[in-house]
């Protein structure tokens, strides 16, 4: 497992999801509670991120940024804590968990230890905030239609999931490729928190430049499609 200090108290975790591509988690150490971004792909991931807390009496809130196997494989290890998700979150879960860790076995990816299902426990629409801790969640739909992203007010950090990729100076828009509305609608939500830091699920952290980047992506898209 791969420990970042990004800031002061965003930490992400990565650990490989198949060869050549990583799967990312993080902890924001808050004032009254500490988060756990996504569990990663087996019990072993939740349990690096428990550990790296260690005996911090602050309660743990878990944050599912999406249904995908790869971000909550490990939510069992945090059952009786606190799970947000996206209210159509645990519906999609429920659903595919069984077809999307037989692919995961089928085409070569990694697990850290076990993958058991746990759905989340606390679900939301729109936005949800956390004032003492200066975190806001909020619905970002595109990657899937549960995707949600982070933001740290404190120290100006974004979390967007899967939104996109960014890879050799370029982003991918990692919904439907047809969907430039929903690429735009993206983008947009994003534009509405002053962040520095993007910290998104499989790619290496990236400035507020990121957003100049989606935009460049979303032109060529538009392009292509004669939009």
């Amino acid at each position: 497992m791969k420990i970042t200090k990004v800031t002061s108290r965003n930490i992400m975790f990565g650990t490989p999801e198949c060869e050549g591509a990583d799967v990312n988690m993080a902890v924001i150490l808050g004032t009254k509670h500490n988060f756990v971004i996504d569990t990663g792909i087996g019990g072993d991931c939740s349990q690096a991120m428990l550990d790296y807390i260690g005996d911090d009496p602050k309660p743990i809130i878990v944050i599912n940024t999406h249904h995908d196997w790869d971000h909550v494989a490990g939510n069992w290890v945090f059952e009786g804590s606190t799970i947000i998700a996206h209210k159509l979150c645990p519906a999609l879960m429920d659903k595919k968990w069984g077809e999307q860790i037989k692919w995961a076995g089928e085409n070569d990816r990694y697990f850290r230890g076990e993958a058991r299902k746990c759905l989340p426990s606390l679900v939301f629409d729109g936005v949800l905030h956390f004032p003492e801790d200066g975190i806001t969640i909020f619905h970002a739909p595109g990657h899937t239609e549960d995707s949600i992203g982070i933001y740290d007010a404190v120290d100006k950090v974004l979390h967007t999931g899967d939104g996109f990729g960014v890879y050799g100076g370029k982003a991918h828009y990692w919904g439907k490729t047809e969907d430039v509305a929903g690429f735009r609608n993206m983008i947009e939500i994003y534009k509405q928190y002053d962040f520095d830091v993007c910290i998104s699920g499989h790619s290496e952290p990236q400035t507020d430049d990121v957003i100049a980047l989606l935009e460049a992506a979303l032109a060529e898209a538009c392009e292509k499609q004669d939009v």
